[in-house]
């Protein structure tokens, strides 16, 4: 008889690791007929918002964003995606950013599919206008090598312009492969594994990841992450950029 109080999540100060062993699901009003996963929230003491949304074939996202812009990727399947009345059939990989005071429709999915989102309260920057609705493609984003290693592979989904105040990136890993060095900064992250497995360093507490896993990390969290087994990892993050360090 598996014991049910085994889990390998962990909430920390600083970090945390959401495994789905420890799923509860949410109601979120717009969002019917599906099932809600918050993932990270302000509640554990972070910046941004992550949820999972399961899908069935009578599910309906309906909402307009307010002061959080909004960020969903499919994950597996495959739905209708309608943005400030622009529609398309998203499908595994696909995305679209979705900017602040745009009313959207997610509908008409198939049994199943999945949808990452990730909000984060939209930072204005004088001089500069809000980013548009953008759909996009994971699969037509070019992976270059990351800081000269062939074994690190890195997309960047969104722009890399000031109007931008949240990024999102898709990391993969050769098996083997791994940071070159620990990471100690101002960004935070919220992730999810989308393939492999491997074990990640989260200040100075080390922690078996496989696909499926979660992770937050606050601001100034060490950081350091090696991918093992026989297939590359991959994760899907966030990241919080462009804006002036301090608010004061």
């Amino acid at each position: 008889m598996e014991i049910s109080a085994l889990t390998r999540s962990v909430v920390k100060r600083n970090h945390a690791i959401i495994s789905p062993d420890g799923y509860i699901n949410s109601r979120v009003p717009g969002w019917d007929n599906c099932t809600v996963n918050v993932i990270i929230n302000e509640q554990m003491g972070a910046n941004l918002c992550q949820t999972l949304i399961t899908l069935n074939e009578n599910s309906r996202l309906t909402g307009t964003t307010k002061a959080s812009q909004l960020f969903f990727y499919i994950i597996n399947g495959k739905c209708t995606a309608t943005v400030n009345g622009e529609e398309k059939t998203l499908t595994t990989g696909q995305f679209v950013y979705i900017p602040i005071g745009k009313a959207y429709t997610f509908d008409k999915p198939e049994a199943g599919t999945q949808l990452l989102t990730f909000h984060k309260v939209y930072e204005k920057l004088d001089g500069y206008d809000v980013p548009p609705v953008l759909f996009g493609d994971a699969a037509n984003v070019a992976g270059p090598m990351y800081l000269e290693d062939p074994s690190l592979r890195l997309q960047v989904l969104l722009p890399d312009e000031l109007s931008f105040d949240m990024a999102v990136n898709i990391f993969t890993y050769d098996p083997g492969g791994h940071l070159p060095l620990v990471e100690t900064h101002i960004m935070e992250h919220g992730l999810i594994y989308l393939q492999g497995q491997g074990v990640y360093m989260l200040d100075q507490q080390w922690y078996p990841i496989k696909k499926g896993d979660s992770i937050w990390m606050a601001p100034y969290c060490q950081q350091w992450f090696t991918a093992m087994g026989k297939e590359p990892a991959v994760y899907i993050y966030y990241k919080n950029v462009n804006r002036f360090p301090t608010s004061v």
